[in-house]
């Protein structure tokens, strides 16, 4: 039986779960900014406090004319939108970007590229050339600088220290 105990040991040891940090979510992918430099951000990501709730759900940017793709897609909108034109991509995974006011040629289901020029910025959204950039997330307006790189994931930390008894 004393035998027994180091293999009884072994087995028990290998069916117990080893307890490890929770790894954290995987970040987007960065985008590429879909205008040249210099960027200025001229009005930023503001969430409305309900859906149907006042807000800003996206990013004006000051641009020049080019637009670019941020990312990989398809072409999920490409029309006019009340008196505006607006482009929209469809990046996979749930992830819609879109873009106002942009003419551009492509039409509903092509393919763009990072980086490919997808558009003509078009005056009229702000007081200055700009570009108003959306992201949603499966329908969920996200400020565009979670993809961008220009915005850190939040982290909670401890507001006051908590006496653990032992």
């Amino acid at each position: 039986m004393h035998r027994l105990a180091p293999l009884t040991l072994l087995v028990f040891t290998a069916l117990v779960p080893v307890r490890s940090e929770p790894s954290p979510p995987p970040s987007p992918p960065a985008w590429l900014w879909p205008v040249e430099v210099p960027r200025q951000i001229v009005r930023p990501f503001l969430a409305p406090a309900t859906d149907y709730g006042a807000g800003h759900r996206g990013i004006d940017i000051a641009a020049g004319t080019a637009l670019l793709a941020p990312a990989d897609g398809i072409v999920h909108f490409a029309g006019v939108v009340v008196d505006r034109p607006v482009l929209s991509i469809d990046h996979g995974g749930g992830v819609l970007s879109s873009f106002e006011a942009v003419s551009s040629e492509l039409h509903k289901g092509d393919p763009v590229h990072r980086g490919d020029e997808i558009g003509t910025i078009e005056p009229g959204h702000c007081s200055i050339d700009c570009v108003h950039v959306g992201v949603r997330v499966n329908g969920e307006y996200v400020s565009p600088l979670l993809y961008l790189g220009g915005l850190e994931r939040s982290v909670l930390l401890p507001t006051r220290r908590i006496a653990i008894e032992g």
